[in-house]
């Protein structure tokens, strides 16, 4: 069964972790479909869109390895948008309202004061032509609300919308199972603003019709929405398509996540050096029945969505078990992987001989270079107790090539001459040599620090 699915962020900043949650989880079902991937910005807040996000969110996209099939911009389809609105006025659909938003917070405030739901009272359908016209006269412009379909008669085009009665609108839901809402709880949701834009609903709903979206996988604080979008998506003709929403991501201290405060950003972990899958991995399998694996691919990951396993509860993104997902993926990169990643003399142009040395003792590709920074100018750390010991070891160094077996025979010797064994014949010699006491198998660490350096750093 093909699909189209959409990812439609708003260019008002950089996307985060719970974001790309969404992107990633829309590629993954496409492509397990062989279906079609939509990049959509929601750019219609003229004030807080910026081209650089846009550009930004497009880069961070392919950092993970989402390549859209298409690629489509609300700001140039307001035509369209014109379009539905009209038809929706002309069916009786859409009504004039002029309150204030003053006006609206005192009216829910005496709803709330009398143990009344919040729900808008419909007033503007009651308004006379003169009233519309002294409002206008006072230099109001009205904002438009949907008539929702939740009293008798509305399918016909008739009944007391004054009568509100339950009005079920269900979906099976891709992520949570069967799903009702009732249309008599809500209000009138606003599809045109006083000065003549639309908030997210119109724009949304007339996009997926035209694009021929037939299933839209978002967060879970998106599901009263939709409700309201089924009731449209039919005003509008059109055939709902299906719809799944997944749990939301936190912070590891149960915060959510906000693209104003930069949490956990996209950019900000490619700069950190974190590697895509990792991020990718972590961001769809966290929250999902089953172990959290780092994939090496997003095919792997295609294979391990199932949406029905999804938690209905937040998940919680972690940094330390990214650090850890990153490091298994580091551990099993041959030199060829990442050899394009430094420069031609790194590591003294012996890179292919070092990595797979170091690799096991880092989590970032990137730390690699540290470790051999600090292997060529370290300082030697050398205990009082230890200085007799390692003077020793200077005078019993093997002669000749330092070579992976130089270990061995120098310690071997230094065993039997000093007596000393395990980690007190290990440790010093390490501490002296790296200025560390973990790291990579010392025989094959002591030919990269070559017998000039050995020899300096030993008192």
């Amino acid at each position: 069964m093909n699909a189209t699915v959409r990812f439609a962020p708003s260019p008002t900043g950089n996307i985060h972790i719970g974001n790309a949650r969404t992107a990633l989880i829309n590629w993954l079902f496409a492509r397990q479909r062989g279906g079609t991937f939509v990049l959509r910005y929601d750019d219609t807040d003229r004030a807080r869109s910026r081209e650089e996000f846009a550009q930004g969110i497009a880069r961070d996209l392919a950092w993970l390895g989402i390549v859209p099939d298409r690629v489509e911009r609300q700001s140039a389809r307001e035509a369209e948008y014109a379009a539905a609105t009209a038809k929706l006025k002309a069916l009786g659909l859409l009504y004039a309202c002029y309150e204030t938003p003053d006006e609206l917070d005192r009216r829910r405030k005496r709803q709330a004061a009398r143990g009344l739901p919040p729900v808008y009272d419909r007033a503007g359908l009651k308004l006379s032509a003169e009233e519309k016209a002294a409002f206008e006269a006072e230099g109001r412009t009205p904002h438009w609300r949907f008539l929702l379909p939740n009293f008798e008669g509305a399918s016909a085009g008739g009944g007391d919308p004054f009568s509100p009665q339950r009005t079920e609108i269900t979906w099976d839901d891709l992520v949570r199972g069967p799903q009702t809402i009732d249309l008599a709880s809500m209000s009138d949701p606003v599809l045109v603003r006083e000065d003549g834009t639309w908030p997210y609903t119109l724009p949304s709903v007339v996009d997926d019709i035209d694009f021929s979206v037939s299933h839209i996988i978002r967060g879970d604080d998106h599901v009263a929405n939709t409700a309201v979008q089924i009731a449209l998506f039919e005003a509008l003709g059109a055939t709902p398509p299906g719809f799944g929403h997944h749990n939301l991501l936190m912070n590891a201290s149960g915060e959510g996540l906000s693209k104003r405060l930069g949490s956990l950003s996209i950019h900000n972990l490619a700069e950190a050096g974190y590697e895509p899958m990792a991020v990718a991995s972590l961001a769809v399998l966290i929250g999902m029945s089953g172990s959290v694996e780092a994939m090496r691919d997003l095919e792997a990951l295609a294979e391990r969505l199932d949406l029905t396993a999804i938690s209905k509860s937040a998940a919680k993104f972690d940094m330390a078990e990214l650090d850890g997902l990153n490091a298994k993926l580091v551990h099993a990169y041959e030199w060829s992987e990442v050899s394009a990643r430094f420069a031609g003399d790194a590591f003294g142009g012996q890179g292919e001989s070092f990595w797979p040395i170091v690799r096991e003792n880092i989590v970032k590709v990137g730390d690699a270079t540290a470790w051999w920074e600090g292997l060529m100018a370290t300082e030697p750390v050398i205990g009082d107790d230890d200085r007799e010991f390692l003077a020793l070891a200077r005078e019993m160094l093997p002669p000749g090539e330092i070579d992976p077996e130089s270990w061995s025979r120098w310690t071997t010797a230094l065993k039997e001459r000093s007596g000393r064994k395990g980690r007190a014949l290990f440790m010093p010699l390490r501490k002296a040599l790296t200025g560390m006491e973990h790291g990579p198998d010392m025989g094959r660490l002591l030919p990269f620090i070559g017998r000039e350096r050995i020899l300096a750093r030993l008192p």
